[in-house]
């Protein structure tokens, strides 16, 4: 069996030539070790431990049944299950559809992606960055900041029902133009036809991507690589123009500068001398207060463009005419190729000036005359045409109304945010009540760290720490004074614990404030030379399945790994559990007899 490292890095060498066939990949489906990679991967994943329709999950996996499902797929029997359709609630109230499949097809697909990953990941475009390696939101609205700078218009993007619309048919052709294998192809049909079982019936899937399946966000990649495409050969023909010509009353202050300061060059009168001096001062604020070039010559036209998922966002220098026929054309092309519907109500057409919508963010191009002298001491206008983020406080009510946080009174007009006790967190110890909202504020705070409007970011942060204070209020039955005693550690607040060791400790309520990242990510090796390299650790937890030796009684079998969720829901009564507690894993390898007795409570 080849290192699975050694048979990725293969097929990514030729991953960016375009016109490069893939043959005998479904054989790389029989290799061994690449099911124990994604084993490894999937072990991570809390999900893993909830049931699929077949009623099994990751615990009791072994090294007998990922050969029976090599074997399966060497004679082409294998067939996925029907996820198991449950519904989860949406920010805006409604219930969204969450696919849960058998785990045994989650390991299969995770294989798959990791070679599909492989064939596609170099080829994609930079512009795209939603569910790829080394890309996020993050780098996504960074090339934003970076790329977009004096866009005249907005064009947002909105694709009607993008993942449950995917045509099937169009999906398999655009696979066929790199992979040169029936055998894969099919396995990949099979999983877009698997289907879902709601109330105990099932579905079939005519359009989508596997419902809940691992390799659904990679498909839906290599299906919109094709706009990407699209729009790169697009941009290519609508740029018009190496540069705006010059500001005519930009250049006529310029030359009446130049003019004041060889008059001063010859000028021997101190008053006339200073006199000059204030002049050339004030040419200069009035010079940095117009921009260089002219904004309204249509001789120069600039389109951008970025993805994240279904979500695209276009930035247009040109006239609002222009964006019309932009829409239109994009509309067309994903009729005609892609089978999608752009959705006219929703891809709006937004002035730079006006805020757009991209990734919870407004958008907007910041119209300001503000200047500062640069290292040379030369006033310049710094700040004019630059991409400006905002969170607005509508995101940071529909994030605290999520959470059940707050509650919202409108006196005379104006809402009044109050924080109110979470009911549902007051069973929770001490330690997990101020580690939920920590973790909360941490990854608001995290997500809105390129935002330039800080101090709205602020209000997110009073309203959490309230209902953390009134959800302890609410444990304890008591406020005022005595629960200010009870939280107060110093200056600050927070609960005290003791470990595992029962050593008493503190951890104290999230009072580091918010820190804006300026800079963001560097994203330039990423995206303008994207080559993938896989690097793998040896795995453990294979390594202790293939010792054959149960960690538990020491007999000699093969082995099954019992999976918990959690280590501190462990009841240290029991014997398996203390030797998981004290060894600090949430997987023990077991032979079969040890396992069966586990789950019947008499080990």
């Amino acid at each position: 069996m080849r290192n699975p490292e050694k048979v990725l890095n293969s097929l990514t060498k030729h991953s960016n030539q375009t016109d490069y066939k893939f043959e005998r990949l479904y054989r790389v489906l029989f290799n061994e070790k690449m099911y124990y990679r994604a084993y490894q991967k999937l072990s991570k994943k809390q999900g893993n431990n909830t049931n699929g329709s077949d009623g099994k999950n990751i615990d009791g996996m072994n090294i007998v049944e990922i050969k029976q499902l090599i074997q399966k797929l060497r004679d082409e029997s294998y067939q996925p299950a029907p996820a198991r359709r449950t519904y989860i609630p949406k920010k805006n109230g409604k219930m969204r559809p969450l696919g849960i499949p058998a785990f045994k097809d989650k390991l299969v697909q995770e294989v798959m992606r990791m070679i599909l990953e492989a064939v596609y990941e170099d080829s994609f475009s930079y512009m795209s960055h939603g569910f790829r390696p080394a890309k996020s939101c993050h780098t996504a609205l960074k090339y934003l900041q970076d790329n977009f700078i004096g866009a005249k218009w907005f064009i947002e993007g909105d694709i009607k029902g993008f993942f449950d619309n995917i045509n099937h048919d169009v999906l398999i052709k655009i696979l066929r133009e790199r992979i040169k294998d029936e055998r894969f192809i099919r396995l990949v049909r099979k999983f877009l036809n698997a289907g879902y079982i709601e109330n105990w019936v099932f579905h079939r899937n005519y359009s989508g991507t596997p419902q809940g399946g691992i390799i659904s966000p990679l498909l839906a990649n290599i299906y919109l690589d094709k706009l990407d495409k699209y729009m790169m050969e697009y941009i290519g023909k609508f740029d018009k123009g190496k540069k705006r010509r010059r500001n005519p009353e930009h250049r006529k202050l310029e030359g009446r500068k130049r003019t004041v300061i060889k008059k001063l060059a010859r000028e021997t009168d101190m008053g006339n001398i200073l006199m000059l001096q204030k002049e050339i001062k004030e040419i200069e604020k009035k010079r940095v207060q117009i921009p260089a070039a002219d904004g309204m010559d249509s001789n120069y036209k600039r389109l951008k463009y970025v993805r994240y998922a279904d979500d695209f966002l276009i930035g247009v220098i040109g006239s609002k005419e222009d964006c019309l026929r932009i829409k239109a054309d994009i509309k067309t092309f994903l009729e005609n190729k892609l089978k999608l519907e752009l959705s006219d109500e929703k891809t709006l057409i937004t002035h730079g000036n006006q805020s757009a919508k991209f990734l919870g963010f407004d958008v907007y191009i910041r119209k300001t005359n503000g200047a500062k002298r640069d290292k040379n001491g030369v006033l310049k206008r710094y700040f004019g045409n630059k991409v400006v983020l905002k969170v607005t406080t509508e995101t940071i009510r529909k994030k605290l109304l999520a959470l059940d946080a707050v509650e919202i009174n409108t006196i005379y007009g104006k809402e009044i945010w109050k924080g109110i006790p979470r009911g549902y967190l007051s069973v929770n110890d001490d330690l997990e009540i101020l580690d939920k909202y920590n973790s909360e504020i941490r990854g608001f705070y995290n997500y809105y760290s390129i935002a330039n409007n800080s101090n709205v970011v602020n209000s997110f942060y009073t309203i959490m720490k309230q209902s953390m204070i009134k959800t302890f209020g609410q444990k304890y039955r008591i406020k005022g004074s005595k629960l200010k005693k009870k939280l107060r550690i110093g200056k600050e607040i927070g609960v005290r614990f003791k470990d595992s060791k029962g050593r008493e400790k503190t951890r104290l309520f999230y009072h580091d404030g918010f820190k804006r990242k300026i800079d963001g990510c560097n994203i330039v090796d990423i995206d303008e030379m994207p080559k993938t390299k896989y690097t793998f650790v040896r795995t453990s937890l294979m390594d202790r399945l293939s010792a054959c030796v149960c960690e538990y009684c020491g007999a000699t079998s093969n082995l099954e790994m019992h999976h918990v969720r959690k280590l501190k829901d462990l009841k240290e009564k029991d014997a398996w559990a203390r030797f998981m507690i004290a060894r600090k894993r949430k997987t023990i390898a077991v032979c079969h007899n040890c396992h069966k007795l586990i789950h019947n409570g008499k080990l």
